[in-house]
C-alpha cells in the first residue's frame, strides 16, 4: 500500500507540472480564437461634433422627399445606428463567418422653419420617402479565427432586400481584396498601425495608434482611422449599376446653384461622396472593441472639378449625411464586461491554473522524496540495518549485532563490553590474588566467550611468552593482560566480544615472541 501511495504521488506530481507547462503553451492558444458563439449588439446615437449629448437634433440629413419638390432640402435630425454581429456558416475550427446587420434610423427631424416631427418605419415592405429607415445593410465576412483577418472565403455586402424567389447573392455585392479589421481586432494588439475596413466606402484605411486609455476599468488602445473621400457612385449595387441615390441630375435652381455660366434650368449632375473619421478603443489582449466614436460625412458635389466647369458648380456642396455617432453607455458596459470575461478565461488558463498546478506538483514531488528518504532511513535503522537500528544486524541495545550487551552463559549476570571507562564492569570476572602470580578463576572454561584456555604444554605452544607477561596472568608492569580489540590493535583499553561469527578472532600470533 505504501509503494502504491508513493507511486501515485510521483505520478500526480509529474502530471501536475506537465499540465502547468502545457496549459499556457497549448490551451491558451486554443482560447485565443474568434468564438463561434459571438453575438455582439452595438447601439450608437448622434451627438454634437464635440461629443456632447443633449442636443436633440445634432445631425444633418438630406430630405429624400424633396426630389419631387422645387428645391432640395436638408433636415436637422437625431439618428440611431444599431448593429448586430453573429456567427453564421461557413464556420469551423479554422474560420468564422460574421454576419453584421446594420441600420440607421431617423428618430426625429426639424425643418428649416423649426417644425419638428417624428418619423415611423413602414411595416408592409413599401418604403415612403419619409420613412424612418435611412439605410440598411448586411455585411458578411469570413475571418481567420486566430488572427481575425479576412480570409476571402466570404466577403459581401447586401444593399437591399432579397427579391422574391431569389437568394442572398442576388441582393449582394462581392467585396474583393478586403483585409482590414472591422468588428473585432486580432489578439495581442500592439501600439502600431492596422488596416480598418469601412463598409460605407468599401475600402481599407489605416488605423493609427494614438494613446492608451482606461474605459470602464479596462485598459484600451485608442486608434484613429481617417477614411479618405470616396465617390459612392463608383460602388455598384448587386445589378452592377450605381446604387440608388448616389447620382442626382437635377436643374441648377433645384440645387440652389446660381452664378456666372449657370442657368437655372441647366441640369447639373452631382455625385454622392463619403469620408469619415473613426475612433476605436480596443482591449489589446483580446482585440475586443470597447468603445467607438465616428464622424461620418456624406455630401453631393460635382464630379467635374476641372477648370472648365463653372465655378458655382465646381464649388457647390450639399450635405446628404453629416453626423457624429457615439456608442451608448449600455453598449460600452456590455463590451467591457465581455472583454473582462475573456481576460478572466485567459488568466485562469494561462496564469492561475498553471501556477496552482505547478505548486501542487512540486509539493507532491517534495512529499514523495521525503517519504522515500524516510523509508530508506527506516529500512536501515528502525528495521535493524543501520548503525543505530534496533532490529537484526543493528548496533543498538535491542539489536542482535556485535555491540549489543551479550550475556555470559556461565554467569548469573550479563557482562558488558568495556568502553574505555574505568568505571565500566570488565569482561573478566573479578579475581583474587594472594601472591605475585595471577590465577584465572576456576569457573573460566574453554567455553568462555572472551578467552581461550592455553594448551596443556604451555612451554611448547603457549600463545603468550612468560617473559612478555611477567608473572602468570600479568604483563611486565604487573597489570592484568587483555586481548586488544580487532578494531584497534594498539588499543588495550577497549575490546569487543568475540562470540559474533562475523567478527574476526584476535590475531594472537602477532603477540608471540621467540624464546
Amino acid at each position: 500500500m505504501k509503494r502504491v501511495l508513493l507511486a501515485l504521488m510521483a505520478f500526480l506530481g509529474v502530471a501536475c507540472i506537465a499540465a502547468a507547462i502545457a496549459l499556457p503553451t497549448y490551451l491558451v492558444p486554443k482560447l485565443k480564437v474568434v468564438p463561434l458563439d459571438l453575438d455582439i449588439t452595438s447601439v450608437a446615437q448622434t451627438v454634437a461634433p464635440n461629443g456632447e449629448t443633449g442636443d436633440r437634433f445634432p445631425a444633418r440629413i438630406f430630405d429624400r422627399c424633396s426630389v419631387s419638390e422645387r428645391r432640395a432640402a436638408v433636415y436637422d435630425a437625431h439618428l440611431t445606428q444599431q448593429r448586430r454581429s453573429v456567427i453564421v456558416d461557413p464556420s469551423d475550427e479554422n474560420q468564422a463567418t460574421l454576419q453584421s446587420a446594420q441600420t440607421v434610423r431617423i428618430d426625429r427631424v426639424r425643418d428649416k422653419d423649426g417644425k419638428e416631427r417624428d418619423l415611423s418605419m413602414a411595416t408592409d415592405g413599401k418604403l415612403p420617402c419619409d420613412d424612418a429607415l435611412l439605410t440598411a445593410t448586411v455585411d458578411r465576412v469570413s475571418v481567420d479565427r486566430k488572427t481575425s483577418v479576412p480570409n476571402g472565403a466570404v466577403s459581401s455586402l447586401q444593399l437591399e432586400a432579397v427579391p422574391e424567389g431569389g437568394n442572398v447573392e442576388d441582393a449582394s455585392v462581392k467585396l474583393e481584396d478586403r483585409k482590414g479589421f472591422q468588428y473585432k481586432f486580432g489578439f495581442d494588439v500592439g501600439k502600431r498601425d492596422y488596416y480598418y475596413f469601412d463598409s460605407n466606402s468599401r475600402q481599407d484605411s489605416v488605423a493609427k495608434f494614438v494613446e492608451e486609455r482606461k474605459i470602464d476599468g479596462v485598459e484600451t488602445y485608442h486608434f484613429v482611422a481617417d477614411v479618405p473621400e470616396k465617390d459612392l457612385s463608383d460602388l455598384p449595387d448587386a445589378s452592377g449599376e450605381a446604387a440608388l441615390g448616389t447620382i442626382l441630375n437635377m436643374p441648377a435652381r433645384w440645387w440652389g446653384i446660381s452664378g456666372k455660366g449657370v442657368k437655372s434650368r441647366d441640369l447639373v449632375e452631382m455625385h454622392r461622396y463619403a469620408k469619415a473619421t473613426r475612433h476605436v478603443y480596443v482591449e489589446p489582449t483580446t482585440g475586443t472593441i470597447i468603445y467607438g466614436y465616428e464622424d461620418q460625412h456624406q455630401y453631393f458635389k460635382s464630379p467635374d472639378q476641372s477648370e472648365d466647369a463653372p465655378a458655382p458648380v465646381r464649388n457647390f456642396q450639399m450635405d446628404a449625411l453629416n453626423a457624429s455617432f457615439k456608442w451608448s453607455d449600455e453598449t460600452v458596459q456590455a463590451q467591457a464586461d465581455r472583454s473582462k470575461h475573456y481576460l478572466r478565461l485567459l488568466d485562469w488558463g494561462g496564469k492561475y491554473v498553471p501556477i496552482a498546478l505547478g505548486v501542487l506538483g512540486v509539493l507532491l514531488l517534495v512529499g514523495w522524496a521525503i517519504l522515500v528518504w524516510r523509508g530508506r532511513k527506516a529500512d536501515g535503522t528502525a528495521d535493524g540495518n543501520g548503525p543505530d537500528g534496533d532490529g537484526p544486524g543493528g548496533y543498538g541495545p535491542d539489536g542482535d549485532g556485535p555491540d549489543d550487551y551479550p550475556t555470559d552463559p556461565n554467569a548469573n549476570e550479563p557482562s558488558y563490553a568495556y568502553s574505555g571507562s574505568t568505571e565500566a564492569t570488565t569482561a573478566i570476572p573479578a579475581v583474587s590474588s594472594t601472591d605475585d602470580t595471577t590465577v584465572m578463576p576456576a569457573q573460566q572454561t574453554a567455553q568462555d566467550p572472551y578467552w581461550s584456555q592455553p594448551p596443556a604444554d604451555e612451554s611448547a605452544t603457549s600463545a603468550w611468552s612468560q617473559s612478555d607477561l611477567g608473572p602468570a596472568g600479568h604483563d611486565q608492569a604487573g597489570h592484568d593482560h587483555v586481548a586488544p580489540s580487532p578494531a584497534d590493535d594498539t588499543d588495550t583499553g577497549s575490546f569487543r566480544p568475540i562470540t559474533d561469527p562475523t567478527r574476526p578472532m584476535p590475531d594472537y600470533d602477532r603477540y608471540q615472541r621467540p624464546e
